[in-house]
Order: structure tokens, then C-alpha cells, then sequence
């Protein structure tokens, strides 16, 4: 991460700001004198800091997370008429290599979405980006959120609510309402996959009315609805819930969409027992697939085999159709979808 390279009255008293502390905080902060900070800050002095004090605010800045760097960048811009964006940054390179990573992610050829990722966040400081950099910055890290939750890396440093959450608060500091609420739909997501079910239920209603979003992000809102539902085993709910958003979908030319709300509402039909609509749905979503990409394929076997487990004469089928999911999907390094299938196969198994 770049530093600031020379540290005086302005660049310190930025920080502070930024860090949104007093002077007498900013001091304990650093473990300094209050009076050693309101000397740095004095305007018109000439203050020569020390190596170890450099270093000392070099340190204070890179503990920063992303907003707070944010916010010292527009500060600072704000103090010094002489401050300038970066500008050796290759944006046309950078947006080639976000859509490869789009490309990438959707092959599930994440050893390649990674290093193209880490291309640019290794190298990014949000303290010296214009806003146009800050949007491709917000871009390269709501991709790596993405990726995080396809390979099921939910939690931690460089996870998927780590990487969404810095996203958005750069989408807040540029004011981009509708990307601020794709990334609190994202954050929903990952509430859902990680078991919390009331809450994500909750986020999601707020946000299949959410004016800000698209009516495709509405829709799937709605839709996750149910599945989260279907997951609370609420069916009947669910089943309300995911059948309108067919419709939705269907009107908007939204193909995938359409299709794996199909798979869904199967999946909710067989869980209450509705066999004969359930394989009406699950038929659908198997003549119309929603593609052939490998999280499309273990996505669509899984749901099948999850479905030929329930009749006794059809239940070999339905477990080997789930251990070639699994295989896929371990290849692939889909590891939420592998657990999911592993705790399918194992109940089965163990009924069986």
C-alpha cells in the first residue's frame, strides 16, 4: 500500500479527522503527548517528524480500513489545492481485466479470477484514487466477494462479507444508491448461507421492495425469500413466495432466473409432499436449463437427485446423481454447494 510520502500539519491533522477522534484521542492513539499532536497540527509551523514518527503515522494509516482511507483522501483533496489523483493507473487495462474475471467467475475458473483480482488490489490505495478509480476499485472487490461466495470462503480475512462490506463503503462515499443496495443483497446472501435465517428473511422482504434496486434484483429477492423459508422448513410460505417471481422473471426476458426459480419452487413442492408438482416444476428447469457452466450443472443434478430421493424406487438414482455433484463440484472448488451435498447424501444414506 502506498504511504503518504511527507507527513506535516495537513496530511496529520487529515488522519485525525478521518479517524474521526479529537486530539486528545489521536494522541493516546498513537501513544504520544496531546501536546506532541497539537504541535503537528499547528498551521504555519514547519514541522520535521522524526523516522520513527513517519513510520509511526504510515502505521496509523495502513491499520485504516477502506472508508476511513477514503475519507482521508477527500479531506486531504479538500486542504491542498496542489492534491492530485493517481493517475498511473491503466484504467482501459483494469476494466479488460474485471470482465475476464466476470467471464472467469462464470466458468468457475477461479485460479485465474484470483490472480487478476490481486492484480489490482495489491497495488490499490483508495487514499489517491479519483472517484472514477474508486468505482473500479468498489468493482474489483464486490468480484472478489463474489467469487469468495461461490467458493463458499464466507467469513475472514478476504471473504466474501469482508469484500462486499469495503465495497460498500465505497459505494456510500461515492453516493451510488442502487450498488450500495446490490451489495446489502449480496450481504443478505451471505447472512442465508451462513445459517442465520430470520435475519436474511428480514433483509430480503426490505429489499424485494427496495426502490433502488433493479426489478430483476427485486425478483430475486423475492425469490430467495422462499428458499430461505423452504431452508426453515416453511414451505407453504416459500411456495408463496417463489411462484409469483416466475411470472417476473418470465416478463423480463430473465432466462436463468426463470429456470431456477422452477428448480426452487420443485424443491419446496417435495418437501411438502406435492410429488406430481414437483416433478411438473423440476421437468421445466431440466428442459430449459439455465446453462452449462459447472455451478449451473451441480446446481440442476443436485436439485434432481435431492428430488429422486423421495420415492424408494427411484432413490439409487437419486444418490448417485448426487455423488457425481459432489465430484463437480469439488473439482471446481465449490466447496458451500459440496457441503450441501454431502449433508443431503448422508441423510439419505442413512435412511436408506
Amino acid at each position: 500500500m502506498a504511504i503518504v510520502r511527507k507527513w506535516g500539519p495537513q496530511e496529520t491533522r487529515a488522519l485525525r479527522r478521518a479517524l474521526r477522534l479529537s486530539v486528545r484521542a489521536f494522541a493516546a492513539y498513537l501513544g504520544v503527548a496531546t501536546r506532541t499532536v497539537s504541535k503537528w497540527e499547528a498551521r504555519g509551523s514547519v514541522v520535521h517528524l522524526r523516522p520513527d514518527t513517519q513510520a509511526m503515522l504510515d502505521a496509523a494509516l495502513a491499520r485504516a480500513d477502506t472508508q476511513t482511507r477514503v475519507r482521508f483522501a477527500a479531506i486531504l483533496s479538500e486542504l491542498d489545492d496542489h492534491f492530485e489523483w493517481c493517475t498511473t493507473i491503466d484504467v482501459d487495462t483494469w476494466e479488460e481485466d474485471l470482465d475476464r474475471v466476470l467471464i472467469c467467475l462464470s466458468h468457475q475458473e477461479f485460479r485465474l479470477a484470483t490472480r487478476l483480482l490481486d492484480k489490482w488490489l495489491v497495488k490499490l490505495d483508495s487514499l489517491d484514487l479519483s472517484p472514477d478509480q474508486l468505482r473500479l476499485h468498489a468493482r474489483t472487490l464486490t468480484l472478489l466477494g463474489d467469487l469468495r461466495c461461490d467458493e463458499g470462503i464466507l467469513d475472514g480475512p478476504r471473504s466474501a462479507r469482508f469484500a462486499y462490506s469495503q465495497a460498500q463503503h465505497i459505494y456510500s462515499f461515492l453516493g451510488t444508491s442502487r450498488r450500495i443496495a446490490q451489495t446489502e443483497l449480496q450481504l443478505a446472501v451471505i447472512t442465508e448461507m451462513s445459517g442465520n435465517l430470520a435475519i436474511a428473511i428480514r433483509y430480503y422482504k426490505n429489499l424485494s421492495v427496495d426502490q433502488r434496486l433493479s426489478n430483476r434484483d427485486r425478483a430475486r429477492a423475492q425469490l430467495w425469500i422462499g428458499t430461505t423459508l423452504s431452508k426453515d422448513g416453511k414451505n407453504h410460505d416459500a411456495v408463496r413466495q417463489m411462484v409469483p417471481t416466475i411470472n417476473m422473471f418470465d416478463s423480463m426476458g430473465e432466462s436463468e432466473d426463470w429456470s431456477l426459480a422452477h428448480q426452487k419452487v420443485a424443491l419446496a413442492y417435495r418437501a411438502l409432499g406435492d410429488l406430481t408438482k414437483a416433478y411438473h416444476y423440476m421437468n421445466i428447469a431440466v428442459e430449459n436449463p439455465c446453462g452449462d457452466s459447472p455451478m449451473q450443472r451441480v446446481r440442476l443434478n443436485t436439485a434432481q437427485g435431492h428430488l429422486l430421493l423421495s420415492d424408494i424406487a427411484t432413490q439409487d438414482e437419486g444418490i448417485s446423481r448426487l455423488k457425481k455433484s459432489l465430484q463437480v463440484a469439488q473439482k471446481h472448488g465449490l466447496m458451500h454447494q459440496a457441503a450441501s451435498i454431502k449433508t443431503i447424501t448422508q441423510s439419505a444414506e442413512q435412511a436408506h
